[in-house]
């Protein structure tokens, strides 16, 4: 490095401004927004008044030989480089210098406010460092932060969840259990939830009618009232695929309960041995089928109707009527009437009101296309809230499809069909994620359209609605230009250059974007017209009769649009007036970077519109479609309402796309080999000591890489000992920790029904449900929190009561106990079926059920009051253990689950960060990114969209638990997902725009290569060390670090050099762009994207900045003071020696 400039003085006047620097201190700036160091002339700072009149002069910011003396605080051992004298540095000062690069000059303006606090003269004095092969960091001391205002940008990034009341609030218990029953009147009459609600409702009252009449229920036996529950397990109101899936499942698993029950109690009546000590085998059965079916529901969610019936079917035979002779006669008490059950079921699904799947996905499509003709309302402000619906509706079609494909439909939409649609439809989301909602671009447009004197009005209104000429002509003009008024918009100084660009693209663009825009959202709002007329609900959801459904004439226009937005574009490219670079008109290429991602959008648009357009001259009719999900990843998942009515949707949604995202980055975590430092040719000796895979393997994974590999050499014996181990290993996985609490908690709750002491009271009483319900509530993720307990515990209890009410009203006449019935059930089932708490709508349901038919059919040996209170402690008891079990032995907490959660997708960011680098950025002539390339990371960048919606859910679930140190604090943690995920969108915008502009001289020349291998090392290793820094923090729950690697430094560091190296290569590549008009356009849009893709990596390194300050606001700061020492002193030791370590530090203090 060189030493910075000869200090001297500065007049007033002329005030002296600075251009944009080709090389040097990233202190130095562009104009008056920058904001020099006080060391030397060239970084004076600027006195930020300007007095009118006053005389200014531009002069060359420093060069390559001039360079800041804050560009590095640690430097370490000095390499290869001599020493070199003053006035050798004073004669580099004085070399010419290369002139500014467009790129270098924006993106060194975004790094200042990074970079502007660092003013210390720290003049290395042209001795530079070279770490042939290492990363080279430097550390800046942190900023302060003012964590009021950090906090207060921090609330914008909440989820919709933090806008509502508390749920643990008790002022605000009444209101909102009064606005939800407002919400649940509402729902029930003006919407599809009221039908649904009369289908699960209807079963469930028909077969408590039949359980009523007394000789049907004498016929069925002392538990005819299993059949009121087995419409309510699986209830009709599902589509008719899941209603057949859901009756199979659940017959074959009672079966299954049944049959292992008989066994169990014919071995333990075999003999006279076997007599005596029966509750001994029935308790080991117990254990045994529980643990096994509990781990079979952790592992495969498809078969948790199977396994929960199962588990109640086994629990059933097995305590209920416990004695040392068996009473066969139960098991038909109970297989019976669940095959009754489910018929009635199966009857009113597929008779009142049939859904065969096809409503379910028309309104789901009819919602996404809602919302991607929101996200083209173009210009507008940024709307957090419109993104994160355009990333919800990215994730759930493919939930959509899942769900259509997972079990038998009537639909006229083909499986391939809708797959197709879905890839297609994401990716017009895909594109509209790409675009810039703000932009200046329309203004003199609109100006020119509304001269007449009515404008004024008009722009006084808080939007004005334009209508494109191309949506006029067909009558469906939609409004897609939303100019705020012009008091609102920030005013911009330009230069008479800038004023003079900014108007030519405005002049030849702006109303082709309008058209295009509008184009793009009348295609839309006709592609949703003909699917809603495909699926035959589009007069009962949308949209309305007046847009058209004319498809072709849609594609048609769109085209025309298409190619005269091509033609002004063109012409635009080519007019002499446009200047040949853009580096003094920045706003010239923030209007280009606005209108070419709407270009590309509509090509995703046209293609939809081909999709559609094939779809509608088929002309398909109603024919069933078989399940043709694959089955192995079928056993992964489950149809929407098992979903609902299993519970811990949020925290099954996270857990399984943080499981996807392992697998999938597993795999890429040892894909990338760095480019050699130097181009040439191995000979055979030095081809094996290249980087390769196993170079950067752990033990573990050579292990794992040597027993998988079957040519591997490896023995047989150790093949089977790493299978084994591999086995062992996933029983410590939560699915058998899950199975372990379900063998303690029901096996401990049934030992009175094997005691001769407690028998009786156990049989007359069914004490069983206890256990029953343990079984019910446990769910492998989510035990459940107070407010659950508390909610679950009053619906048992009100159930309970509920139901000794219908009976003793008027001494169990069926009339009144029906009444009672309906009034009670009709909300408990809609809390159930359709509420966002469907376990505490199941124990109310099953509370009632079993007191007041118990009560019934036990008329005559005990009284009412004796049934509800027994009855209903029984449940409360079984609701309270499958809680308390799961605070106990491995809790769900959801505020640790987002730290690690969030620890995770750093990682993840820092690996697609190193593989976007890697296959985009820097790689080999020859090695350019394929298609396949593009939709594989299109494919992960889903996921990883799919991980922050997950996230996001999941924080809402922290306001529902109690901390005992202080109520916690959602901001950091919503801000540090909101900046994990700008960099994350960063990343993308660097995918690409590498598409369209690429480096070509870094691949095409060794010597710019090796010229640039080193910055481009450090600055890509200060971003990968500073995620792995803060995720490690992050996931133990350790303080970060004060001194970090500064990423900001080694970004601008990169910047200088690639600056040089593009100004020394550029003689040799001007013949590759010659006099072709269509060689021009790609130059010029290359020279475009290049701004983008260098502000991009910019702006990672930034959004790392804020990864750091929320990181440390989460995990504290780990810095060098007593209470730091003291940790480090006393961590280790035990407590009476940490005692006296303190004092003796205390002392020395």
């Amino acid at each position: 490095m060189a030493s910075s400039a000869d200090r001297g003085e500065v007049s007033e006047t002329p005030q002296i401004l600075f251009s944009a620097p080709t090389v040097g201190s990233t202190q130095q700036a562009s104009g008056s927004s920058s904001k020099p160091s006080a060391s030397g002339v060239h970084r004076r700072r600027l006195s930020k008044s300007k007095p009118q009149g006053a005389r200014r002069v531009r002069i060359q910011a420093p060069g390559p030989g001039s360079t800041s003396p804050a560009s590095s605080i640690y430097m370490g051992s000095y390499g290869h480089n001599a020493r070199q004298s003053r006035s050798s540095l004073a004669s580099a000062r004085s070399a010419s210098l290369p002139p500014a690069s467009p790129r270098v000059s924006i993106s060194h303006s975004h790094l200042e406010s990074l970079l502007q606090d660092v003013d210390q003269d720290l003049d290395t004095y042209g001795v530079e460092e070279l770490r042939d092969g290492f990363f080279d960091a430097s550390f800046f001391k942190p900023p302060e932060v003012d964590r009021e205002e950090l906090m207060k940008d921090a609330e914008e990034t909440l989820p919709i969840a933090f806008q509502k009341k508390h749920p643990l609030s008790p002022k605000h218990f009444l209101p909102r259990q009064w606005q939800g029953i407002k919400d649940f009147i509402r729902a029930v009459t003006t919407t599809r939830a009221g039908i649904k609600l009369a289908k699960s409702f209807l079963a469930f009252f028909i077969a408590y009618i039949l359980c009523l009449v007394p000789v049907i229920a004498n016929w069925l036996g002392r538990y005819h009232y299993i059949m009121v529950i087995s419409t309510l397990i699986n209830h009709p109101g599902r589509t008719i695929g899941a209603q057949i899936d859901g009756a199979f499942l659940t017959i074959t698993g009672t079966a299954t309960g049944l049959g292992w029950g008989a066994f169990a109690l014919w071995l333990s009546d075999s003999t006279a041995v076997a007599r005596r000590g029966y509750g001994g085998i029935l308790a080991a059965f117990l254990v045994l089928f529980m643990g096994t079916i509990a781990a079979l529901r952790s592992y495969y969610v498809r078969m948790y109707q199977f396994v929960l019936c199962a588990g109640i079917a086994a629990l059933y035979t097995l305590l209920a009527e416990t004695s040392e002779e068996v009473n066969w006669r139960k098991l038909f008490s109970y297989g019976i009437p669940w095959v009754f059950g489910q018929a009635l079921s199966m009857i009113v699904c597929c008779t009142f009101f049939p859904d065969a799947g096809s409503r379910p996905l028309a309104v789901n499509l009819h919602n996404a296309f809602g919302v991607m003709q929101d996200g083209l309302i173009l210009p507008q402000k940024h709307s957090i809230m419109l993104e994160r619906q355009l990333e919800w509706t990215f994730v759930n079609l493919s939930e959509v499809y899942r769900d259509l494909v997972l079990d038998i439909s009537i639909t006229r939409f083909r499986p391939k069909d809708v797959m197709l649609l879905r890839n297609l439809m994401q990716a017009v989301i895909r594109s509209l994620l790409s675009l810039k909602m703000e932009s200046h671009l329309f203004d003199n447009f609109e100006r020119t359209r509304s001269r007449n004197s009515a404008f004024d009005q008009l722009r006084n209104t808080p939007s004005d609605s334009q209508t494109s000429s191309e949506g006029s002509e067909s009558g469906e003009g939609e409004t897609v230009i939303d100019i705020d008024e012009t008091a609102k918009r920030p005013t911009i100084q330009r230069t008479d250059s800038e004023e003079r660009a900014v108007a030519l693209v405005a002049d030849r663009l702006s109303e082709p974007t309008s058209n295009l825009l509008s184009c793009m959202r009348s295609s839309l709002a006709r592609c949703d017209a003909v699917l809603m007329d495909m699926s035959g609900y589009r007069k009962y959801i949308g949209p309305p009769k007046e847009t058209s459904n004319d498809i072709l004439g849609s594609l048609t226009k769109i085209r025309k649009v298409m190619i005269r937005y091509d033609e002004a574009e063109d012409s635009l490219m080519h007019n002499p007036d446009l200047p040949p670079t853009y580096s003094n008109h920045p706003e010239v290429v923030e209007l280009f970077l606005f209108v070419h991602p709407i270009r590309q959008a509509a090509h995703s648009v046209e293609a939809l519109l081909v999709k559609v357009n094939e779809m509608q001259q088929r002309h398909p009719g109603w024919r069933p479609y078989l399940p043709s999900y694959p089955w192995r990843k079928s056993l992964q998942r489950t149809n929407a309402q098992v979903r609902h009515d299993r519970g811990g949707v949020t925290a099954g949604f996270y857990f399984k796309s943080q499981s996807q995202l392992a697998r999938t980055m597993r795999g890429m975590a040892n894909i990338y080999k760095p480019l050699p430092r130097h181009h040439s040719i191995p000979t055979r000796e030095e081809e094996g000591l290249g980087v390769t895979r196993t170079d950067t393997m752990g033990k573990y994974e050579e292990e794992e890489e040597v027993a998988r590999d079957r040519s591997s050499g490896a023995s047989s014996q150790k093949r089977f000992r790493y299978r084994l181990w591999m086995v062992l290993h996933r029983l410590q996985g939560f699915e058998t920790r899950f199975a372990l609490k379900v063998a303690i908690s029901t096996s401990l709750l049934a030992i009175p029904a094997w005691l001769s002491q407690s028998r009786g009271w156990w049989n007359q009483h069914e004490s069983w449900w206890a256990v029953v319900m343990v079984w019910i509530m446990s769910h492998p993720r989510v035990g459940g929190n107070i407010q659950d307990l508390v909610t679950r515990s009053l619906c048992g209890v009100l159930g309970a009561v509920w139901g000794g009410l219908a009976y003793g009203a008027r001494d169990g006449n069926p009339y009144v106990m029906a009444a009672f019935a309906a009034i009670y059930m009709i909300p408990m089932i809609y809390r159930f079926t359709q509420s966002p708490h469907p376990r505490s709508g199941i124990v109310g349901c099953i509370s009632f059920v079993v007191v007041s038919l118990a009560a019934k059919s036990n008329e005559d040996v005990s009284s009412v009051a004796m049934i509800a209170w027994t009855r209903g402690v029984a449940i409360v008891v079984g609701v309270v253990a499958a809680v308390v079990i799961n605070w106990f032995l491995w809790p769900f907490v959801a505020r640790h689950e987002l730290r690690k959660a969030l620890a995770a997708m750093m990682i993840y960011s820092s690996i697609i960060y190193r593989g976007v680098v890697a296959k985009y950025v820097y790689y080999e002539k020859g090695e350019e990114p394929t298609k396949e390339d593009i939709e594989r990371s299109e494919m992960l960048e889903g996921r990883l969209r799919e991980g922050f919606v997950r996230i996001r859910q999941l924080m809402a679930l922290t306001r529902h638990e109690i901390r005992l140190r202080g109520p916690f604090d959602p901001l950091p943690y919503s801000a540090l997902i909101a900046a994990c995920e700008r960099f994350f969108e960063y990343l993308v915008s660097v995918r690409q725009s590498s598409l369209f502009f690429h480096p070509h001289y870094i691949s095409s020349s060794s010597d710019a290569s090796t010229a640039l291998l080193s910055y481009r090392r450090d600055a890509a290793a200060a971003i990968l060390m500073n995620l792995y820094i803060l995720a490690g923090a992050l996931r133990n729950g350790r303080k970060v670090p004060r001194y970090l690697p500064s990423a900001a430094l080694a970004r601008s560091r990169l910047l200088r050099k690639m600056a040089q190296v593009e100004e020394e290569v550029e003689e040799r590549r001007v013949e590759r762009v010659r006099s072709g008009e269509s060689e021009e356009g790609i130059k010029k849009w290359s020279q475009i994207y290049s701004y983008s893709y260098s502000q991009s990596l910019t702006g990672c390194v930034k959004e790392l900045e804020m990864l750091v300050v929320f990181t440390k606001e989460i995990c504290g700061e780990l810095g060098f003071g007593f209470a730091d020492t003291m940790m480090f002193e006393d961590e280790d030791l035990p407590p009476e020696e940490s005692k006296s370590s303190r004092k003796k530090n205390k002392a020395r203090a």
